[in-house]
């Protein structure tokens, strides 16, 4: 026969769990997502806030304010990367906040998300955002502090990958300066929106 006091640690035990499994549910509902709308189809990104605090903020802040509505996938890579986040369709470069500290710590393998920078200087990301199309490791972990890697693409992979497949050009931007990679016909990022997910 089972004891009263038994049965009743039982059933505590049980309402735990249960409470533990809703507060992992609740976690779980709470992760930072973005969802890019682009003129090729849909990206939602997962933030990884634990590894890339700052970045994350810093990426969220210019999310909230409409800042990556109406810029364009300037620099596409088939085998590396697509680069976004930083110009319009006409090439005219958007002026950012202040730059970032790098926060490396994460690898810049396929589907990843991270900052792009200014060559030789680790911390001065500020708007301008990639999406590696393979493990780019060997190549960007080492160089200039490693590449903060801030989420990952959890849904439109296939939409990257269409984007990295368009013919690309030399542009020259609205300050005179030649850029290589451009898509002939622009990718644009029509919103970017924080999502539940």
């Amino acid at each position: 026969m089972i004891s009263k006091s038994w049965f009743c640690g039982l059933l505590t035990a049980v309402v735990l769990v249960c409470g533990c499994d809703e507060e992992i549910k609740k976690v779980k509902v709470e992760r930072n997502m973005v969802k890019l709308e682009t003129s090729m189809g849909n990206i939602v990104i997962e933030l990884n806030e634990q590894a890339a605090p700052v970045t994350v903020k810093n990426f969220l802040g210019y999310v909230e304010e409409g800042f990556y509505d109406g810029t364009i996938f300037h620099r596409v890579m088939p085998g590396f990367m697509i680069q976004a986040g930083g110009f319009t369709a006409e090439m005219e470069q958007k002026q950012p906040h202040a730059p970032i500290k790098n926060e490396f710590k994460l690898s810049n393998v396929r589907g990843t998300i991270a900052m792009a920078k200014l060559g030789g200087d680790p911390d001065s990301a500020t708007c301008q955002f990639f999406i590696s199309l393979t493990d780019n490791r060997r190549n960007l972990d080492n160089q200039n502090g490693g590449f903060t890697v801030f989420g990952k693409v959890v849904e439109g992979m296939d939409v990257v990958d269409a984007i990295a497949s368009v013919v690309t050009t030399t542009r020259m931007n609205k300050k005179g300066i030649d850029m290589g990679d451009v898509p002939v016909e622009p990718v644009v990022i029509k919103s970017a929106r924080v999502v539940s997910q």
